[in-house]
């Protein structure tokens, strides 16, 4: 499944889901955690059950409310049946959490939906974020920078100039590395200056030069930006294809020569990554 980008749209919005189709988006967040005040929940979860009954081809995710309230349970009971592609699991805290939530979904007789998991998002999860392994349903990890500076006091997570500070720098590499140890993709935060288009480009370009492979969005006027930049040129293609076709032409070497500079077994890694991206889907 090619997540580049993954929208966040109120579930209290309906409006709003219509448009976000039209957005490019690889996947929508139908949200009824944050973006939804408790007292519209239950028309929140109507309005995504109903959207996303309505709309069976497109890739639509779902975010639940925390596993330690009742609401997850009423998410659940309202929106299973309708078939989403996917659950955002918010302050998850390891592959136990993921591990409780597929076995709720199990329960009521969903075979099929995945799971991302926001796994960042208190002090607990930080230290869990190498358990994640093995997790049914798991498809990808995100992580966070507001929940968890709540939690602990602090006053910010960014400099000045958006910078993260080092606490959060933390949360987002352990985030990548427990992802890549599960084996599932890394999926970066927000950007949420939802105007400034050259600074998410930036944003999601050292993103992506890090290690994700796609990246959340608060916005559709971030999609475009974020699409082209988890997308590999045509010189990244074609250097990808050279390097695959030097191995393929010499398949017991451990070490070649291309284009005057040395390439190894590393190498050959990243290639097929990188064209792996490329297929659609």
């Amino acid at each position: 499944m090619r997540l580049r980008s993954l929208l966040f749209v109120p579930g209290d919005r309906p409006d709003r889901m219509e448009k976000a189709l039209g957005s490019g988006a690889d996947a929508l967040i139908l949200d009824l955690e944050d973006a939804v005040a408790p007292a519209a929940k239950p028309e929140a979860r109507r309005h995504v059950a109903t959207f996303v009954a309505a709309h069976p081809e497109a890739n639509l995710w779902v975010r639940v409310n925390p596993l330690d309230g009742g609401e997850t349970d009423r998410d659940l009971d309202a929106v299973i049946g309708a078939h989403p592609k996917g659950l955002v699991l918010p302050k998850a805290e390891g592959g136990a959490s993921v591990g409780e939530l597929a076995r709720r979904l199990t329960e009521r007789g969903n075979a099929t939906a995945q799971i991302l998991a926001i796994a960042t998002e208190t002090p607990a999860a930080m230290f869990q974020l190498g358990t994640y392994g093995g997790a049914k349903r798991l498809l990808g990890l995100t992580w966070g920078a507001e929940d968890l500076p709540a939690a602990i006091g602090a006053a910010t997570s960014r400099e000045p100039d958006g910078r993260f500070t080092p606490p959060y720098e933390l949360a987002r590499s352990l985030c990548l590395f427990g992802a890549a140890a599960a084996g599932v993709a890394p999926i970066e935060t927000v950007y949420p200056a939802f105007r400034d288009l050259d600074g998410l480009a930036a944003y999601a370009a050292r993103a992506r030069r890090d290690g994700f492979t796609g990246m959340m969005a608060i916005h559709p006027a971030q999609i475009d930006v974020i699409n082209a930049a988890f997308s590999p040129s045509e010189t990244e293609l074609a250097h990808a294809c050279a390097v695959v076709a030097a191995f393929d032409a010499n398949p017991g070497a451990g070490a070649l020569s291309l284009d005057g500079r040395m390439i190894d077994r590393p190498h050959l890694v990243q290639a097929r990554r990188v064209l792996a991206s490329a297929a659609p889907g």
